[in-house]
């Protein structure tokens, strides 16, 4: 019997907007296995970078529980959450949240040194290489492409080696071209590093490439849509 890394039990999230109270997610259950690759996908405005943010702890629920490895991240604070976060996940978003004034080798260190991995800058190195930016160390990311800044933020993401990978619309802002490299190396990650991958994604080339798939529909799982 597989082991569940991730566990949601009627998780839902509430945010306050302007007209009000505005409910995100309803009753989320599901659980993740060890080792899988779950890709999350529905159309806009469906909930899914919302609940890939409450699986992350970056965002409270404001209903149910959510369990990951064993700890209940909904009774942790901010501070208990970026530790867990910083100690178990890596976290990939669209949108590549570089440090501007950074070169590629010290925006995939620093997170090492602040988190007392004294081989820092050398997991660094490896890591850039295992993304094929051993060549751009030293550059700044505006001295890069959108395809490699997204290349140094998964070097940055599994430097750690996490557990737990968490991809926002990895590809969304890429052309096909870095879309697929990006894919590739997602997925050749995951491998090296025997990670657990959830992705929120619009591509179906990329939602084909997971062991299961969940269709979200107005903040609920449609499950009359999910792939096997």
């Amino acid at each position: 019997m597989s082991e569940t890394i991730l566990s949601l039990t009627d998780a839902s999230l509430s945010l306050d907007g302007n007209a009000g109270r505005v409910d995100i997610l309803h009753d989320i259950s599901l659980d993740v296995t060890v080792g899988e690759t779950l890709g999350l996908v529905g159309p806009s405005g469906s909930g899914k970078s919302s609940l890939l943010m409450l699986m992350g702890g970056l965002e409270q629920a404001t209903g149910g529980k959510i369990t990951a490895l064993g700890q209940n991240l909904t009774a942790m604070n901010e501070d208990q959450l970026a530790l867990f976060r910083r100690d178990n996940m890596g976290v990939v978003f669209q949108s590549f949240h570089l440090i501007p004034t950074m070169t590629a080798l010290e925006n995939v260190a620093t997170p090492l040194e602040l988190a007392g991995h004294k081989d820092a800058f050398d997991r660094a190195e490896a890591e850039l290489g295992a993304v094929g930016l051993a060549d751009r160390a030293d550059h700044y990311p505006s001295q890069m492409s959108g395809g490699e800044q997204q290349r140094v933020a998964l070097a940055r993401a599994s430097a750690p080696r996490p557990r737990l990978l968490l991809a926002d619309e990895p590809t969304g802002n890429l052309d096909v071209t870095n879309g697929t490299a990006i894919m590739d190396l997602l997925f050749g990650l995951r491998d090296r590093h025997g990670a657990t991958l959830i992705m929120v994604t619009h591509s179906n080339e990329l939602a084909t490439r997971c062991d299961r798939v969940i269709r979200l529909r107005d903040g609920r799982i449609d499950t009359t849509k999910v792939a096997a």
